[in-house]
């Protein structure tokens, strides 16, 4: 009966040993992707260039776009248009599975596509025009 009860202990603590080496192992890994994910800046979705402007931003300005992208008049917005036919909050970029879209935000003076007004939300593509009052935006590809 000795023999049992030891032979019992030494495989729970195999156990439990077995489990922390499991949990180190995770939490190791873990710690590894957060530490690259801080070294490395987060990967660009795309950039908007200032094609045109007659205020700020300047033509050839560059902005690095995020997942969800805001565009007016309004300094709470990502890109901030210096324009009086801009709206406080005129339009939004936003990235979804692999394309890009723009939505007019109930701008008084709308959001056009290459020219052509937009309604509700239009596909964007690289290399796409997009105007907000009169300042004028392209969309390009991120940098590598």
């Amino acid at each position: 009966m000795d023999f049992f009860v030891l032979a019992l202990w030494l495989l729970r603590l195999a156990f439990l040993a077995v489990l922390y080496l499991f949990l180190y192992t995770v939490v190791r890994a873990l710690l590894r992707d957060l530490r690259s994910a801080a070294r490395e800046p987060g990967a660009e979705l795309g950039r908007l260039v200032v094609v045109a402007s007659t205020g700020d931003p300047p033509p050839g300005s560059v902005f690095a776009l995020d997942a969800v992208t805001t565009i007016g008049r309004d300094v709470n917005n990502t890109v901030v248009v210096d324009d009086p036919f801009a709206s406080g909050d005129h339009a939004a970029l936003t990235f979804r599975g692999r394309a890009w879209y723009v939505e007019d935000l109930g701008s008084t003076n709308g959001t056009y596509v290459n020219g052509s007004p937009v309604e509700g939300v239009a596909a964007l593509g690289f290399g796409d025009e997009i105007q907000v009052g009169q300042a004028r935006f392209r969309l390009d590809r991120a940098r590598r």
